[in-house]
C-alpha cells in the first residue's frame, strides 16, 4: 500500500521571500506589521491543513532580526 503523498510548504529555508510581517492582536499596542523583504530561515507549522490559515514562516532581514510571516501575506522573489 502507498503512503498517502506529504503535502509540504509552499516556502524552503532559503527562498527570499517579501510581503507583510505578522504581528498577534494582542502585541499590537507596541508593534506593528510591516513590509519585509528576506530569507526564510524557519517553516513553522499549519501544514497538512492543520491550522493551515495561520501556517506561517521566519524571515530573517538584512538588519539580522527576524520577523514571522504568514503564507497568505507573502511571495517568492523571483531572482
Amino acid at each position: 500500500m502507498t503512503p498517502p503523498p506529504t503535502r509540504r510548504a509552499p516556502y524552503a529555508v532559503g527562498d527570499l521571500v517579501t510581503g507583510t510581517s505578522y504581528v498577534r492582536p494582542e502585541d499590537r499596542a507596541r508593534e506593528q506589521p510591516e513590509e519585509i523583504t528576506g530569507r526564510v530561515v524557519q517553516v513553522g507549522s499549519g501544514w497538512a491543513g492543520i491550522d493551515a490559515a495561520q501556517a506561517y514562516v521566519w524571515v530573517r532581514l538584512a538588519s539580522g532580526h527576524e520577523r514571522q510571516a504568514l503564507i497568505r501575506d507573502i511571495r517568492k522573489v523571483t531572482p
